[in-house]
């Protein structure tokens, strides 16, 4: 069974020379999907690659690279037939559920003693 590499691209990276990138480096039309909405000069969109072998999955992240992908992931045991938009979205937004963010950093208040002895009445 192939994986998919999905990628998540920048509003203003072009998909139409990613399209022709990957598609000049060996990935037929049917191999891969591009995501995009009417209104996809505002939001990111995303791109699922149908991969099939381990150097045609490093060829598809080389270009995703050059390309700007803001993130990647790899579904495995996926075929190009079943990367529907809601099942990639549903993947992806389980995926980022799970990750463990960086915490901000955490200041501790030390306990003060308050009102002492020392003050006079």
């Amino acid at each position: 069974m192939s994986n998919i590499l999905a990628g998540i691209f920048d509003r203003h990276s072009d998909y139409k020379r990613l399209e022709t990138e990957l598609e000049a480096s060996g990935f037929e039309n049917s191999d891969y999907i591009v995501y995009i909405t009417d209104e996809h000069h505002r939001s990111q969109y995303l791109v699922s690659v149908e991969i099939k072998d381990v150097e045609k999955g490093k060829t598809a992240q080389d270009i995703f690279l050059q390309n700007s992908v803001l993130k990647t992931y790899l579904f495995e045991n996926m075929g190009i037939a079943q990367a529907s938009y809601s099942t990639v979205k549903k993947y992806i937004d389980a995926r980022s559920k799970a990750e463990i963010h960086n915490s901000p950093d955490v200041r501790i208040k030390v306990q003060h003693d308050g009102i002492n002895s020392e003050v006079k009445a």
